[in-house]
């Protein structure tokens, strides 16, 4: 990480990349954010759905005005957190193309982090005006389905950094994977079903019994989208919110000690069948 703070001047190169790969692709791009909207909206009135036939104002602990804010802002954070390194890295092994980037005399890891960080740049500025900053504004025009809270959004945004930092090196480490398996295609649909269960994304972690939700909440998984929507919606209090954070930081440290532990056995594989 100390290496790519010194050498930042070689890694802009990347972010440019990222930015012009996302621009030329432009219609590509559009089209996925259109998904991530209509998504959004087939969860909105299936959950408007499931409110107006309960009796109940409250279902697991959320209003249907905080159902209605967890929906759009679990969208949002789906985008802010993607990560495409785990297919990338296993699309090259596939093809052999990972020799050209393995000759660069920089990190194998930091390549791909500053092109997704050129390419997150333009996707989460596309989507915070429509998604976000709808949301915000809806929140300040009508205080009474949930006040707005500035610092409330300030923690939501670092906590969504973490998140996506947490992500990225998860997938890291789940990409090397290529290097046994070959290919990642079946593997990957399988991850982003479990993921997008365990979460939060399809049904909050709040509506699961106590005892799963307990374990779903110690995972990882749960503060990639759970714990940043949960912040943002005030459902933590201050014990609560240190917590969730610290947890979010103790796995972005594990799982990036990991990717550096099995790319020192990987490298060390290669080597041997190179020879």
């Amino acid at each position: 990480m100390t290496n790519i703070l010194e050498n930042f001047s070689k890694y802009r190169l990347f972010i440019n990349a990222g930015i012009q790969r996302s621009v030329v692709y432009r219609m590509n791009f559009l089209i996925y954010r259109m998904a991530d909207i209509c998504g959004a909206l087939v969860s909105y009135y299936l959950w408007q759905a499931i409110y107006r036939s309960s009796t109940e104002t409250k279902l697991g602990n959320f209003t249907v005005q905080e159902m209605s804010l967890y929906v759009f802002l679990s969208a949002f954070a789906s985008v802010f957190i993607s990560t495409y390194v785990s297919g990338n890295i296993g699309e090259e092994i596939k093809e052999g193309s990972i020799a050209v980037r393995l000759l660069k005399p920089i990190s194998f890891i930091g390549t791909y982090l500053f092109d997704e960080i050129g390419s997150k740049l333009i996707q989460v500025s596309v989507s915070a005006l429509p998604i976000l900053g709808g949301l915000c504004l809806f929140q300040i025009i009508n205080p009474n389905t949930l006040p707005f809270n500035f610092m409330n959004l300030i923690l939501f945004l670092v906590s969504l950094l973490l998140s996506y930092l947490l992500n990225f090196f998860f997938n890291v480490c789940f990409g090397y994977t290529a290097f046994v398996l070959q290919s990642l295609w079946g593997a990957n649909l399988l991850k982003s079903s479990i993921i997008n269960f365990m979460s939060g994304v399809l049904i909050p972690l709040s509506f699961f019994p106590t005892a799963i939700r307990n374990l779903f909440t110690i995972l990882p998984f749960s503060s990639l989208i759970y714990t940043p929507v949960m912040i943002y919606l005030g459902k933590y209090n201050t014990e609560q919110l240190i917590k969730a954070l610290s947890v979010q930081v103790v796995w972005i440290i594990f799982f990036y000690i990991l990717s550096k532990i099995i790319w020192k056995f990987v490298i060390n594989r290669l080597v041997v069948q190179g020879g």
